[in-house]
């Protein structure tokens, strides 16, 4: 048996935050968490692991989530940059229409019961 590598990757900080978006999502899609944090090595290795596919980024609305976003738009340009409401500060936390809304405007499937 093979394994289908899933075309859409998406970065987030924790492990809550990968527990929501798959809660929401409608389809396959590799979820990595960074655990807040990423050493250069790590981002390197996720860089060429990555290559060719399409990495969306999505981190909290707070002061860690952007250093770790500046991170990736300076050693990783090419990947998609999505953003929750600063309101709900946290991915983990937001409402699951709004998660939803913010992954179906990358054009990443989300269960309908959501919008």
């Amino acid at each position: 048996m093979s394994v289908v590598e899933v075309e859409k990757v998406l970065i987030v900080e924790g492990k809550s935050d990968k527990e929501k978006v798959l809660s929401v999502v409608n389809e396959p899609i590799e979820i990595i968490c960074t655990n807040g944090t990423i050493s250069l090595a790590k981002l390197d290795e996720l860089i060429d692991e990555l290559f060719l596919r399409d990495v969306y980024i999505l981190v909290d609305a707070d002061r860690a989530g952007e250093r770790l976003r500046k991170q990736f738009k300076r050693e990783f340009p090419e990947a998609s940059h999505l953003y929750i409401d600063k309101t709900y500060r946290e991915v983990a936390t937001a409402p699951d229409y709004h998660i939803a809304a913010v992954l179906l405007s990358a054009n990443i499937d989300v269960n309908a019961k959501f919008l």
